[in-house]
This record gives structure tokens, sequence and C-alpha cells, in this order.
């Protein structure tokens, strides 16, 4: 009996054993399972406005690999409450003359193998030094009227996503919608100091005015890349009183004027004190756009504003670092050092730290300040006037794939990245030379869609590209 008891209960326990494999196998997604695109978005026609409005209203998902088309002159706006999401891989071709417009929340999840683009089609580039004049050049030329954030924006998301063309002149009905101004030129805006701003990863490319105005808001900008900003100003990334946050790890190429400016001007009843960390950015030949004079080429400091910037490298930049006395930055909570530059020229060594600022050489800056009697002499004071004759052509950087000292173009011709590698080679006097005891300000979610998914930590190396291969990723 016993004997009978035992083989059945084998029995038993094998074709239980089966039924589980073949479920097993049947169920394998069951962990890993998507579900479906909420409110996916049709491609099926133009994202079109008529009866007379502007506005064409979105919300849900477009969806991976698809093309998505804004008519001319038409606002795509998503409205307070409602979200807008676009997968991996989705294109948005922005008709002439239109914006979007997030009330809002704007996520574009683009990745490294598909990233997304809102651009113009149709445009060829052309990115070689002195290939084409700024006036005839389409980066300049506002097709459309940019990614407007209100001031009900919560959250825009901008990750893996190529941002093309954009700084058209508002306009009084999409400034309306977006309770903007109308004659803002700006390729993104942001304007809610309770919001949040991520940009990770991606790259602007073009501008008119300030590619990127942060009027108000909580912002982490990491690993970009940024080109041909601004046509005759504007700070590319331009950020106004009740901002905090962090910009790091980000390329600037033949930026209007700076490449990131802080500034606590306008700062809102209930709003914090703008509050900038910066870190490991690279600006090569900035400034040389601005027709007004001594504007800056790279970092800005001024009007209140407190934070600190460590690691950056700025190349033939028509001015170095700048820290503002007039209306003054908050010296008193602002702290900088690790700061790298270089000068094909006596003009540009000259401005490393400008004339009539308040920028105090740091010991660890290079060129050292100790580097001879007449740079920087030992009765310096901010803002004078100094001979940097002995800094000109010192310490090459040692890129991968960049000339220096640069043949044949002015500096301000160098504002595309085309066939250039600004990574590091083993030799490079950048390698070691970081400030790694510093911290980022991170004050947004972290968060892999719905947030920033990376806080690079502050590099051993100067500059956005690590020898290690950590860093900016393009």
């Amino acid at each position: 009996m016993k004997k009978i008891l035992s083989i059945m209960m084998l029995l038993l326990i094998a074709a239980s054993f089966t039924a589980c494999q073949k479920w097993k196998q049947e169920h394998t997604d069951i962990y890993s399972y998507t579900p479906p695109a909420a409110n996916p978005v049709s491609d099926k026609e133009p994202l079109s406005c008529n009866g007379g409005s502007t506005v064409v209203p979105v919300k849900g998902t477009m969806l991976s690999g698809k093309t998505y088309t804004v008519s001319d002159g038409c606002d795509l706006v998503i409205n307070a409450g409602d979200t807008l999401l676009l997968q991996p891989g989705v294109k948005l071709n922005m008709g002439t003359g239109s914006s979007l417009i997030a009330l809002g929340t704007l996520v574009s999840n683009g990745s490294k193998d598909q990233p997304n683009f809102i651009t113009v089609p149709g445009i060829t580039k052309n990115d070689q030094p002195g290939g084409i004049l700024p006036a005839n050049d389409p980066a300049y030329a506002g097709k459309w009227k940019g990614i407007i954030g209100g001031p009900t924006c919560n959250l825009m998301v901008l990750r893996w996503t190529h941002i093309e063309y954009a700084g058209l002149t508002e306009g009084k009905a999409t400034a309306t919608i977006a309770g903007s101004g109308l004659g803002n030129q700006f390729s993104i805006l942001f304007a809610n100091y309770n919001g949040n701003f991520i940009m990770e990863d991606s790259w602007l490319y073009g501008g008119v005015d300030d590619p990127i105005r942060i009027s108000a808001g909580k912002v982490a900008i990491f690993r970009n890349t940024f080109e041909k900003n601004g046509v005759s100003g504007g700070d590319c990334i331009n950020m106004k009183g009740g901002t905090v946050g962090t910009l790091a790890y980000n390329l600037f190429l033949g930026t209007a004027t700076n490449g990131q400016k802080a500034s606590n001007k306008g700062q809102a009843a209930g709003a914090p004190q703008t509050n900038i960390v910066m870190y490991n950015n690279t600006f090569i030949s900035g400034g040389y756009r601005q027709i007004q004079s001594g504007r800056g080429g790279s970092i800005n400091y001024e009007e209140g504003a407190m934070g600190m910037y460590y690691n950056n490298v700025a190349v033939n930049c028509k001015y170095g670092y700048r820290v503002v006395s007039s209306p003054t930055a908050d010296i008193a909570h602002l702290s900088y050092g690790n700061n790298y530059q270089w000068g094909d020229s006596l003009s540009v060594a000259n401005q490393f730290y400008p004339t009539g600022y308040i920028t105090k050489p740091q010991p660890t800056d290079i060129p050292s300040i100790t580097t001879s009697a007449t740079f920087l002499p030992p009765n310096y004071t901010p803002g004078a006037i100094y001979d940097g004759r002995d800094a000109v052509q010192k310490n090459n950087p040692q890129f991968l794939n960049f000339p220096l000292p640069t043949t044949g173009h002015p500096l301000a011709q160098y504002n595309a990245v085309g066939n250039y590698n600004f990574r590091i080679q083993a030799n490079s006097p950048l390698i070691g030379k970081g400030n790694t005891t510093i911290k980022p300000l991170i004050v947004v979610p972290v968060n892999s869609i719905y947030g920033i998914s990376e806080v690079t930590q502050p590099g051993t190396d100067l500059g956005c590209y690590q020898l290690s291969g950590v860093g900016n990723q393009h």
C-alpha cells in the first residue's frame, strides 16, 4: 500500500512540475510586460488648426518610429493637467511659424539608439568652418517658434532629443496662449519656479536669441551639445531669478555670447534665489557674434546669483569666466576653481580674466596664475588690464581631433561639431586636474522617464569628456 501511495505521489509531483514548466514557457515575459501606450496620437494626418484658431490640443503618446507633422502656423498645445510623451524614435516635424506649448507635462523620451527629433524637414546643414555666412545659415533663421513652457508647466523632459531651427518670434496669438512674451525668440522657454526642467543627452542646433531661457525653475541640464546658438546676441542657457539646479558635462560651440549665464534678475515673490552649480562643461569659440562689447563668451554670474563653477574648459572664447560687479553676483556665496583656458592669440589670453569684472584668479586654474611675472603680476587686482602674452598657446588640451592653434578660419567660424572630436588624449593636461569634492545640486526628480535618469558626478578630468568615457556621450 505504501509503495502504491509513493508511486502516486511521484506521479503527482511530476505532473505539477510539467505544468509549471509549461506555464513558465508560455509566460516568460510576464514581468517585463510593457502595457499599450496610453492614448496613442495618430500620425495619419498632419496636426492642423482650423476654425480661425491656431490651437491644436494634444495629449497622450507619440509612438516609437512614427513621424508626426504640425501644420504651418499652428500651436500644438499640451493643456494644464495633460501629458504628451514621445517614445524613443519619434520625429516631430514643425511647420513654418508653428510652436509646441507645454502648459502641462512634456516628456520627449528618446534613447541613444533611437533619438527623437523636433525639427523642420528638408534642411541641409553646412557645418564646415566658413562654409556658409550666418546671414544665409538656416540655423539662425528661426523657422518655428520653439518649445514654450507656460507658467503651469510642471515638468519638461528632453532626453536624447534633437531640437533644431527654432527661435521665430512668438507673436501675440502664441504668447497669449502660452502666457509668455510676444517678442520672445527663444528655442526653449521654461517659466515655473515650482516646475522641473530636465535636459539630458540632447542636442540644440541653431537659435535666434537665448536658445534656452529659464525664467524660473528647478533645472538639471546634463551631457548635452549646443551648436550655432544665437544670431547676434543672447546667452545659450540664460537663467533668471528663481532658477536652481545643476549644469554639467555640456559642450558649447560658437555661442553668440555666454554658454551658461546665471542671474537673479526678476526673482518673483515666493521664488528662491538663483543658485546654479556648473561643472565639467566645455566651451569652444564663444562670444564672437555678440554685437555689444564685453558681454561674455563662456560662463557668467551676475545680479544676485549664487552657486559654483569648477572643472570647466574654455578654448578660444572671446571672454573668459565672468563674475559681474554691477549689478553684482552674490560673491559671498559663489565659489570657483579648477578651470582651464586656451588662447590662440594675445587678444584671447588678455581676456582670460575679463577686464572690468571681478573674477578672481584661483591657484588651481590653468594656465597657472604664476605662469610669469607679466601674466597676472603680484599686484594684479580683478578686472585690471594685464599682459597675457606668456599664456598664449600654453597647455594644449590635446583633443582627439581639433586643430590648435586653429588655421585658415577666424575663431568665430568654429561653431559646430562637424567632424571634430573633443575627447581628450592620454597626454592631455586636463587629466587629473578636476575637483571631485564638489556636489551637484539636484532638486528635480531622479527617474528613468519622468525625471533625470543619470546624475553624473564631478569628474577627475577637466571638461565634458573624461578619459574614462564618463560624461558627454555624443
